[in-house]
């Protein structure tokens, strides 16, 4: 037992060569890793700095920026309009060209004065824009009315005016209209007794009855109605003009009278004038 642990003291005794050794190993490592810590932090620092003078570079490129002339020139990519069927697009431009444009990147900039001026268009329901960059620019949706209603004074005339469903008035300087939109032509001068220009919501959908009834009982498409005397209206459809008289509550009631006394136009030899439906309890046929 004592020999053993004789032999253990002289095992545990330390190499003074190893122990330098190991020491400046030690401290070579711990070196190493000051050298790496710095470097480390060095390239956080510069690529940090980097990344500011990027985002600083970055932030005032050109193309965050609209162009100043967007809306006074023709032809520019940097506005675009869509769904403008009854506006065109020189008139959405000429009204903005006014419009102060934003000095601040696209996605701060404000459109809800550019939004107002648009919806200011009697045509115009709703107006919405949405902004890109790079390069900078606005894409404008228009939401517009549907029109119903197109006023002439004659039918060989063009129209001078026109109704949305919503009782809105178009003005001629919109006019004409895209063929898609299908509407009832009135004839109205305006000026004798029932100015077009006072009509309202209430009186559009009164003429869309008024023609569908007709549509419904004549089984004919009308080609106009006649409301230039509003005491005295008439519908005009492809066999025959029909008389209505005046627009009151038993109107109605009239117009469902055509089956019994439309066919009777084609049975008559002379021209027929017009189908009168002015009386309360009678139709006849007025003749040329």
């Amino acid at each position: 037992m004592e020999e053993d642990f004789e032999q253990n003291q002289e095992e545990e005794i330390i190499d003074p060569k190893r122990l330098v050794k190991t020491v400046r190993k030690k401290r070579e490592i711990r070196r190493v890793r000051r050298t790496q810590g710095v470097f480390r932090r060095f390239f956080r620092f510069v690529v940090t700095v980097v990344l500011l003078m990027g985002f600083v570079y970055i932030s005032k490129m050109p193309q965050w920026y609209l162009d100043k002339r967007v809306f006074t020139t023709t032809g520019s990519n940097s506005v675009v309009i869509y769904n403008n069927n009854i506006v065109k697009s020189y008139r959405i431009l000429a009204l903005l060209k006014a419009s102060e444009v934003p000095n601040v990147p696209i996605y701060m900039a404000n459109t809800s004065a550019i939004e107002k001026q648009i919806k200011s268009l009697a045509p115009v329901e709703d107006v919405y824009i949405r902004r890109y960059a790079f390069p900078a620019r606005l894409q404008i949706i228009l939401k517009e009315r549907v029109p119903v209603l197109t006023i002439s004074p004659d039918v060989k005339v063009p129209p001078v005016a026109a109704f949305t469903k919503d009782g809105k008035i178009i003005g001629k300087e919109f006019l004409p209209l895209d063929k898609k939109f299908k509407t009832i032509l009135v004839l109205s001068y305006g000026n004798k007794g029932d100015d077009y220009t006072k009509w309202n919501a209430k009186k559009v959908q009164q003429i869309e009855k008024i023609v569908k009834y007709v549509e419904t009982y004549s089984k004919e498409p009308v080609e106009y109605i006649d409301f230039r005397n509003p005491n005295d209206v008439y519908v005009k459809i492809k066999t025959v003009p029909i008389r209505i008289g005046k627009i009151d509550e038993n109107v109605f009631k009239r117009i469902e009278r055509i089956p019994s006394i439309l066919p009777q136009v084609k049975l008559v030899d002379s021209k027929v004038k017009y189908l009168d439906l002015s009386w309360e309890k009678v139709n006849y046929l007025k003749l040329e």
